[in-house]
C-alpha cells in the first residue's frame, strides 16, 4: 500500500482545491411580478410558471 513520504503542506492542499468552490446560484426576475426567483422554478411570490398559475400566491 502506498504511503506518502511527506505531509502535504497547506499551500499545496489549498492550491489543489481552488476549483472546488460552490457555484453561484442563478437568480432572475419573474416576468409577471418582477420579484427575484430561480430560473425554471415556480415564482414563490405570485405562483406563476410559464404563464400559468401553478400554486397559490403567497400571503402578503
Amino acid at each position: 500500500m502506498a504511503v506518502p513520504k511527506r505531509r502535504t503542506s497547506k499551500r499545496k492542499k489549498r492550491a489543489r482545491n481552488t476549483h472546488k468552490a460552490a457555484a453561484v446560484t442563478a437568480i432572475q426576475a419573474c416576468p409577471r411580478c418582477q420579484s427575484m426567483k430561480r430560473p425554471h422554478h415556480v415564482c414563490p411570490e405570485c405562483g406563476y410558471y410559464a404563464g400559468e398559475q401553478r400554486v397559490e400566491a403567497r400571503e402578503a
